[in-house]
Formats: C-alpha cells, structure tokens, sequence
C-alpha cells in the first residue's frame, strides 16, 4: 500500500506518515467512539455502582480479546514483556479506569471529556523527557491552540447557571489523565514489536486485578438480576467497542503517529461528548464552548496536515 510520509532525517528512528492517512481514519473512529461513551457511561453509572459498572465491561473486553487471541493463536512474548505489559495495564486500564470512571460520576459529561482531552500535553512532557518526542513548532502551536480551545470550553461550562460540576470528581478526572500519559508514552515500544490484539489482552488483564480489588465491595452489593437490557448494553457498548476497538486504533496511532500526534485526537472527544450530552443529557454548550470547539478543530489540524518539509514514500 502507497502512503505518504515524513523524510527522515538521518538520526530519526520512526517515519511519520503526513496528511490524512488509514491511521488518522481510525483514530477519527477512536475518537468518536470515546466520545460517545462519555455518554454511555455517564448513564450507566446512574443504574450500576460507578465500580462494578467499570469492572463489568473490563471483564468482557478481557473475554473477548483473549478470544481473539486464542483464536489467532498466541504468540511467543518474553517475561520480560509479559510483565512490563501487566504493569503498564495496571496503571492505563486499573488505575485509570478508577479515577475516570468515579470522576464521570460525579461531573458532567462534557466536562470530563475536556479535561481527558489535556493528555495529549502531559504525554508530550513525558515523551520529551524521554526522548520519544520532537515535536517541532507547527506541531507546538497546534496543540497550544487546542489548549486554548478547552479553555474556551471549560470557561463556559464554568458560566452556565447550571453548576453540576464537581471539584472532586475533576480532580479525580485529571488524576486519570495523568495515568493515561504514562501509559501511552510506556507502551509505545511495545506498539514497535507486539500486534494490537495481544498487546490490548495483556495489558487489558493487567488492569483487572487492581479493578476488582477496588471495585469487590460494590459487586458483591449490586443486584445483577434486576440490571435492564438497556444497562447490559451500556456495559457491551463500553466494554466491546470502547475497550476493544478504539483501543486497537489507539495502538495502531501509537505506533504509526507516536503517543503525541495519535493523542491529538483525544481532543475531538469532548466535541462529541458534547453533542452527545447537549442531544441526549440536556447539557446546554454555550458560545464560548462551540468557539473552543472550533480552536480544538483548528489545532488537531496543524498537527496533522502536511508541511513544506514533507515529501511521498512508498511503502
């Protein structure tokens, strides 16, 4: 398959694809798949325990990918791998999970997806400070502009009348952001040399054990028997699609754009949280929401669109 992609210099280890490529695609679907299920999962909480709820759907998507696995046949890691995977799931999909899952409960939708939406500048700290980023100036702006866009975003949310916002829940939030920079930045070398299925089940097992440790009080409390059909599907939604697939797209970002520019795309999710909660919660967006909206359009675009600099190798 032809594609384009960054010329790179000689002391360069990874060749940047430009424009808009089959990974962008997907990352677009990643994005909105998340964004959605900031929705999902806000209801969700409201009929499970925000911790059995998590536990739920991160027990199915470890079924599931294991499944696949075992289907595919499972390939041969070392220990070495094996458990630097565990221990980075821990932190990305057990104490991630934890602080965003109990964050969303207690704020409101959109606002937690413009708080996740800061990881792209934590991993862009973490990723030059360990020598995996070089983002240069172009790229710089654009994510300064997207910044500035969820101030936009978070000042009107902060000027509605309707206050739903909870400092807890918030800080909860940005803890969770803070987990996911060092999980993306941690797994990007094992993006270079391990598929995205077996990477997602193992690291995605790796979270359970903290998961349910946290979460045995409330599902030992929750009354499985009288969950709705409509709440079962929140968990196969969240656990299928939002564990599942966005999460291969996700690696494939990380391992194509590098954890920064694949991150960029993170900061759609609160545009479509927030359609989604306008539509379906009653959230309101007030202008200086849609103007950040707009900057967050604005910035992922000068991160990826091709520069002067750029030039087309085959693959």
């Amino acid at each position: 398959m032809a594609s384009t992609a960054y010329v790179a210099a000689p002391e360069d280890k990874h060749a940047v694809p430009s424009g808009v490529s089959v990974t962008d695609l997907l990352l677009l679907c990643m994005a909105l798949v998340w964004g959605f299920n900031f929705i999902v999962v806000k209801y969700a909480t409201g009929v499970f325990a925000p911790l059995a709820f998590n536990s739920a759907r991160i027990l199915l998507a470890v079924v599931v990918l294991w499944a696949i696995v075992l289907i595919r046949g499972i390939p041969s890691l070392t220990r070495r791998d094996v458990i630097g995977m565990l221990l980075l799931g821990s932190i990305g999909n057990g104490l991630y999970q934890i602080l965003w899952v109990e964050g969303l409960a207690l704020t409101r939708a959109s606002d937690a997806a413009l708080l996740v939406a800061a990881s792209p500048v934590a991993i862009e700290i973490l990723g030059a400070f360990r020598g995996q980023e070089r983002i240069g100036a172009k790229g710089m702006a654009g994510i300064a502009l997207s910044l500035l866009g969820m101030g936009f975003v978070v000042f009107g949310a902060s000027s509605s009348s309707v206050h739903e916002s909870s400092l807890v829940g918030d800080a909860w939030i940005l803890g969770s952001v803070i987990c996911w920079a060092f999980y993306s930045v941690g797994l990007r070398p094992y993006t270079e040399r391990i598929d995205g299925i077996t990477l997602s089940a193992v690291t995605m097992t790796g979270g359970v054990v903290p998961m349910l440790i946290c979460a045995a009080p409330s599902l030992i409390a929750t009354n499985w028997g009288a969950v709705t059909l409509t709440g079962w599907g929140a968990v196969g939604y969240s656990g299928i699609f939002a564990l599942v697939l966005a999460y291969l797209f996700w690696y494939r970002g990380i391992s194509v754009l590098g954890p920064t520019r694949a991150s960029m795309y993170s900061n759609l999710q609160p545009l479509v949280a927030m359609a989604a909660a306008w539509l379906l919660l009653n959230e309101v967006p007030h202008s200086p929401q849609l103007l950040g909206g707009l900057c967050i359009i604005c910035g992922l675009l000068m991160t990826r669109l091709p520069s002067r600099k750029t030039a087309v190798v085959g693959e």
